[in-house]
């Protein structure tokens, strides 16, 4: 494959962790108490995002097995004033530990916003929030 030099850097910063986590999780948090939802991020945060979260989810075992204490959510579905009403109601992470079940993306608006910070969470505290996939975490449907 054929990479351009940002694409290597981008590589190399996922692996060696340069890319600030914690700001990109913050931008995602600060539109909580405004009435627009949207949020800013670069491409190659996008990017990084996706390539560190992968590093993880490789990293790790295939069968999770979880104790309790443990939030479990599922479908989303792109709703991400009902994610972050999640995370009001039952505690930002690392207040508490949670599994998604999948179904993250598609039908609402914020599917970007949504899958961003779930993934940058799982950056953050990778041995206390899991992801599995859902069926709509898939080429067929999205």
């Amino acid at each position: 494959a054929c990479f351009t030099p940002s694409l290597a850097n981008l590589i190399l910063m996922s692996a060696s962790e340069e890319f600030d986590i914690d700001s990109i999780i913050e931008r995602l948090l600060e539109v909580r108490n405004k009435n627009t939802k949207t949020v800013n991020l670069a491409e190659d945060e996008l990017i990084a995002i996706c390539l560190k979260s992968r590093d993880i989810f490789l990293s790790q075992p295939i069968l999770l097995e979880l104790e309790a204490p443990l939030k479990i959510c599922g479908d989303i579905h792109g709703q991400y004033s009902d994610l972050l009403r999640l995370f009001e109601y039952g505690g930002f992470p690392p207040e508490s530990n949670y599994l998604f079940l999948g179904d993250y993306v598609d039908r609402g608006k914020q599917s970007l916003e949504s899958i961003c910070l779930l993934l940058a969470y799982k950056i953050r505290y990778p041995e206390n929030f899991f992801l599995l996939r859902g069926n709509h975490e898939c080429a067929s449907i999205n």
